[in-house]
């Protein structure tokens, strides 16, 4: 990763896709989501802020894993929760 990107973006070697398309979460649940991040510490795949449950951001507070990625297809970006960072990657 470039300069001036934050240690939590700057530290991610391997970037960790979905293994399904689905929240792990709302999948036991019974709920639903709009769109989908995948954690790069543990790799889950949980839903965004837009959806009713925001499980991603539920996970970040519960464990302070700092860095997801979009798992949208076409979309490679990538949060870092702590920072407020956002960056575009190839």
């Amino acid at each position: 990763m470039a300069d001036g990107i934050c240690s939590h973006i700057n530290a991610i070697t391997e970037i960790k896709t979905a293994k399904k398309r689905e929240c792990e979460e709302c999948v036991k649940h019974g709920g639903r989501w709009v769109h989908l991040r995948t954690c790069q510490t543990c790799g889950v795949t949980l839903c965004c802020d837009d959806s009713p449950s925001q499980h991603m951001t539920k996970h970040f507070h519960a464990t302070q894993h700092p860095v997801v990625i979009s798992s949208e297809p076409g979309e490679k970006w990538m949060w870092c929760y702590v920072d407020d960072s956002f960056v575009e990657y190839d």
